[in-house]
């Protein structure tokens, strides 16, 4: 009896300096949901040491998260899990217009043993024994109306962020839009999260599907290159499309604003190229059944465009203005001038108005079949602008 007494003892002694010396791991930003399709779903956050990660889903069924096993979703690489500290899992093979609740999960990676095997913390994650589980409710093109939400040239300005945003979980938006410049560059792996990401996941982001403008100014800083790993989209690129109700979203990067060999890029810049090859993707965009059949269609560019503007907005005008006329665009939301604007349709030899958004601002959104009913208000609530199309 002595004997089992002092061997427990030993292996609770064992135990207790080892939880004492495993690593600490926690998160340091997120979640927040991207790339919300009709059948699939992506989640991003961080944690502040190297991890791998997954994601569990259960149906809105009304039962327990811990009822039974639940799917398992990983972030791989060609067969192979990843270990890092920013984690975006794709959750795939769903329905649409559903709800679906979800956790996210993780291992901090505490040591490599022989023969190059990795050893790991104990799992951690989001809790759904005390709280609520996290939700998202995938697209659905037979919705009768769409309600959405849009902000852009934040420029670091979180608290105003806040303001705007603060009943946004509540609001009923199927989406938000940031659309562009929400910071003023992206200097380190922690400026996004801290300026604005921390507050969008805890506000709303992780229950209401985030879609994100590249903006001029993401594309400077020592980590403008990271951006799209913070913002996967479906294709790998910073711009992409999506159907909601009977509304066809065209979401536009329009690179930088001036000439790719203006001094502040050092020499780096590509732009005008790229917009060449966006087109083409443009072209195909609008050539498919989605964008044709939609009674509605909505593009989104920071950048507006403009024939006698700076030479992002000429080349805006030049290359992907002609294909969208030819789509029967029926509005392109903008920002980037930190002022309202409205130029309505016939302007510079667009078929269709483009509206700023101004900075700091919040624009709502409510769109039927029969038209577009925009409202856009301050950090106080008050209404500044109003727009209406249709009946």
């Amino acid at each position: 009896m002595k004997r089992l007494l002092s061997l427990a003892a030993a292996l609770l002694t064992v135990f207790a300096v080892s939880a004492a010396d495993e690593p600490k791991i926690g998160m340091a930003g997120g979640p927040y949901l991207q790339a919300v399709g009709e059948t699939e779903f992506t989640v991003v956050w961080a944690t502040d040491a190297d991890a791998v990660a997954w994601v569990e889903i259960a149906p809105d069924d009304g039962t327990h998260f811990y009822s039974c096993s639940r799917p398992k979703y990983y972030q791989t690489h060609l067969g192979i899990r990843n270990v890092g500290k920013l984690h975006a899992v794709r959750v795939t093979g769903l329905e649409p217009a559903t709800t679906y609740r979800y956790r996210i999960l993780y291992q901090g990676v505490a040591g490599v043993e022989k023969k190059n095997r990795l050893r790991y913390t104990s799992p951690r994650g989001s809790d759904v024994f005390r709280h609520r589980p996290y939700s998202v409710t995938t697209l659905d093109r037979n919705k009768d109306t769409v309600r959405f939400a849009m902000a852009n040239d934040m420029h670091e300005h979180d608290t105003e962020l806040r303001a705007l945003f603060k009943d946004a979980r509540t609001a009923g938006y199927d989406f938000v839009c940031f659309n562009g410049d929400m910071t003023s560059s992206i200097p380190d792996r922690q400026h996004i999260f801290r300026h604005y990401m921390s507050s969008a996941s805890e506000l709303f982001a992780t229950d209401t599907p985030l879609y994100v403008a590249r903006g001029n100014h993401e594309l400077r800083g020592n980590c403008a290159a990271e951006f799209p790993e913070y913002f996967p989209a479906p294709e790998g690129v910073p711009y992409y499309s999506f159907r909601q109700g009977p509304v066809f979203f065209i979401v536009l990067d329009g690179g930088e604003d001036k000439p790719d060999d203006d001094i502040e890029y050092s020499g780096l810049a590509q732009y005008d190229a790229y917009r060449t090859e966006e087109a083409e993707w443009l072209k195909r965009t609008v050539e498919s059944d989605d964008c044709r059949t939609a009674p509605i269609k909505i593009a989104i560019c920071h950048v507006p465009p403009s024939l006698k503007g700076w030479h992002g907005s000429v080349e805006i005008s030049q290359k992907f203005v002609p294909l969208l006329n030819g789509a029967g665009i029926d509005l392109m939301l903008s920002g980037h001038i930190h002022r309202y604007r409205l130029q309505p349709a016939g302007t510079e030899g667009r078929t269709f108005p483009v509206l700023c958004n101004p900075n700091r601002c919040r624009l709502d959104a409510t769109v039927t079949a029969d038209g577009i009913d925009i409202r856009i208000t301050d950090v106080e609530g008050k209404t500044l602008h109003t727009y209406k199309t249709g009946k």
